[in-house]
Order: structure tokens, then C-alpha cells, then sequence
């Protein structure tokens, strides 16, 4: 029962945090003790450059931060495999790369050792195709390694962190006042609908009412909102009949929502409760249990490496060479930094030159360069 109560209060201070990104870092605080670690990050790490973006932290070294964002984001051996896998799965870095090989490179050394990292859990909250965003939490030697139970409580708050950045990204991270949510929301260039268990529209704002005016990707049918798209529609109907009973029961209900138009666009939507936290004020006012925000979606682009991955049919090893390759140099740099020898580099290179055609270590530098660039190809 503590548990389940410990559970519904983070996730209810995890959608408040949608709406004011100044709550982050203590969520974080409570979603480390729910998954018992020490740190949490929301960053971003660009799939090619490796350039990394923290936005929130909590139980970090921001000396250590600095430093990565500075040097260590692009020898984190994380990359380029993390981006293979699907938005909100939990994983480990140790799925990426052997815990043994992990501690020889130089970045486990010189920025997990000093601060006693062992183990870490992320998920991706969103991909592009150049960078993927993540929600991270770190183990310290204090914690112990992973195992299946914190696995367990990841996987249980994953899809609501996810949903709650996302949200936060339509609102451009600026403060909205729960109370005052319809109003806060209404200049958003994108819709944004209060509905009732039934879908029933209670207000919605000016790009709101444009949208179901024209009728091509939600339709308001006897006051109520629904999608143009059949599967869409049913979605959000549960979603909206599940936010009634609060912010734990919608799950992953209402993430992302594909709304197939009559046209050629494409949209997304995303359900906000409004049942429990500060955002229950706007719910009783209005006599509404969610928001929806429906806006242009991006076009669904693989990165280059998962371009370049399938291409040549390269395994996750080779993909991490050929972009140490590009990033760090020659054979004796990468072996180095990777931890691994050189005769080791050299059989990898030997594979990635049959793989793709290339016969010399500058030819893999430009493909991965025209990948990056399409319109070198």
C-alpha cells in the first residue's frame, strides 16, 4: 500500500512538472527513491555530432555535468547504439556494451569512476533524426547493481515521464498555472481541448476550434471530440474514460497519438489528466478530467546511423568502431578510448571495410559524412 501510494503521488507530480519545469528536479528526487538510485537526467545526445543537452538533473556532480557536455558525451559508448531502441523501453548501458569492456573505456575511467557509478536504467522519451532525448537514473556503488525489481519500477513510470516531456515540449517549457490552465493555454498555436469522461468538449482554445471546424483530423460530433481515423478515435476515448479514474489509471493510454488525416499532414495528440496535483483545480472548474493537445507531427526520419547500420547490415560493435573512427581518430586512439586493443580495432575496420566497400579509413569518414549530410549522397 506504501508503495502504490509512493507511485500515485510521483506520477501525479510528474504531470504537474509537465506544466512547470521548475518541479523536475524533485520529481527526480522521488523517482530515484521509488527506483532506489542515486541520480536522474532528462538530456539529449545528438546521434551523429554526439553533442549532449541536459535539460533537468537531480543528484548529479555539476562539475561532472560540465564535463560531459564538454568532452565525455562523445566517447559515452551509450551511442550510437541507444538510438535502436524504442521509445519508453527500460534498459541498460551494459545492452550496449559488456559490464567488462564498459569499465576499460576511457570514459567509465575518467567520469563514472570518480563518481562512483556503477549501473545505470534509461528509456527514450523521443527520437529525431539527428538525436534522441532520454530519462536516465544512475546507481552508485552504495545502491548495487540493477536488478529486476528496479527494472520493474522504471518500466512503471517510464510512459508518464515520457508523456509529461512531451506535453512540456508543446508548451515550450514555459510555467503554466494549473488553476489557471485554459486560459494559460489559450495562445498555444496548438490545440488544446478540456474534456469530460465522455470526450465532451468543456473549452477549448482558438487552434482548437479551427481544427474541428475544418473536420480533417478531430471532429467535435454532439460536442464531443473525436478523431477522423477510427483506431485514433477509440484511443482517446479510453484514454479520456481512463483519466476519471486518475493520473496512474491512463498508463500509457493517450501518448502520442498518430491522428491519420483526410489530408496529407500528419498529427499527434497527447491526453493531460486533470484528476489529481495542482491541475485538479482546472479540472473541477471546468468540470473536465483531461486536456488534449493535438499539433503537426515530425516526419518519422531514421537517424544516419540507423541508416548506415541497416545499409551495410553492421552490428552494434561495428557501428561503435566506425563512429570512434570519425570522432576520435586513428587505430591506436580508438583502442584507447575504447579499452579494447588494437589488433581488435584493426579486425573490426577489416570487417567494415568488406561490410561497406570502403578500402581506407578516410573512405569511412566521408560515408559517414554523406549519411549525415544527404545532400552529399
Amino acid at each position: 500500500m506504501a508503495d502504490l501510494e509512493e507511485f500515485s503521488s510521483l506520477v501525479g507530480d510528474i504531470y504537474d512538472a509537465s506544466l512547470d519545469p521548475a518541479l523536475w528536479p524533485s520529481v527526480f528526487e522521488q523517482a530515484c527513491r521509488f527506483v532506489r538510485c542515486s541520480s536522474a537526467h532528462l538530456f539529449a545526445q545528438d546521434s551523429v555530432r554526439k553533442a549532449a543537452n541536459r535539460y533537468f538533473t537531480w543528484g548529479d556532480h555539476p562539475d561532472f555535468t560540465r564535463l560531459y557536455a564538454e568532452k565525455y558525451a562523445r566517447l559515452n559508448p551509450m551511442f550510437p547504439g541507444a538510438i535502436f531502441f524504442d521509445v519508453e523501453e527500460v534498459h541498460q548501458i551494459i545492452e550496449i556494451i559488456p559490464r567488462e569492456e564498459l569499465c576499460r573505456t576511457r570514459f567509465a575511467i575518467e567520469w563514472m569512476g570518480p563518481q562512483q557509478m556503477i549501473d545505470d536504467m534509461f528509456c527514450i522519451v523521443e527520437k529525431s533524426a539527428t538525436s534522441c532525448s532520454l530519462f536516465q537514473v544512475i546507481r552508485r556503488r552504495k545502491d548495487g547493481v540493477i536488478d529486476e525489481e528496479a527494472k520493474r519500477r522504471m518500466a512503471l513510470i517510464a510512459p508518464h515521464i515520457r508523456r509529461a516531456v512531451l506535453i512540456g515540449k508543446v508548451i515550450d517549457l514555459n510555467k503554466v498555472e494549473a488553476a489557471a490552465l485554459a486560459d494559460s493555454l489559450d495562445t498555444l498555436t496548438s490545440a488544446m481541448f478540456l474534456v469530460d469522461a465522455s470526450g465532451r468538449i468543456m473549452h477549448a482554445n482558438k487552434s482548437g476550434l479551427v481544427m474541428v471546424a475544418e473536420g480533417g483530423v478531430l471532429r467535435a460530433v454532439g460536442g464531443r471530440l473525436g478523431a477522423v481515423d477510427s483506431a485514433a478515435n477509440q484511443i482517446l476515448l479510453d484514454s479520456f474514460a481512463a483519466a476519471e479514474g486518475g493520473d496512474a489509471a491512463v498508463g500509457r493510454k493517450g501518448i502520442a497519438v498518430p491522428l491519420k488525416g483526410r489530408g496529407q499532414e500528419r498529427y499527434v495528440a497527447n491526453v493531460l489528466p486533470l484528476t489529481s496535483g495542482a491541475r485538479r483545480k482546472a479540472g473541477i472548474s471546468y468540470s473536465a478530467v483531461a486536456t488534449v493537445f493535438a499539433h503537426k507531427a515530425a516526419l518519422d526520419l531514421l537517424s544516419p546511423p540507423e541508416v548506415i547500420a541497416r545499409e551495410f547490415k553492421l552490428t552494434p560493435t561495428e557501428l561503435r568502431i566506425l563512429f570512434a573512427i570519425v570522432e576520435i581518430g586513428g587505430v591506436p586512439e580508438v583502442a584507447e578510448v575504447l579499452g579494447v586493443s588494437t589488433e581488435t580495432v584493426r579486425t573490426h575496420m577489416r570487417r567494415l571495410f568488406g561490410k561497406t566497400g570502403a578500402t581506407r579509413q578516410a573512405d569511412l569518414v566521408k560515408l559517414v559524412a554523406a549519411f549525415s549530410n544527404p545532400i552529399l549522397r
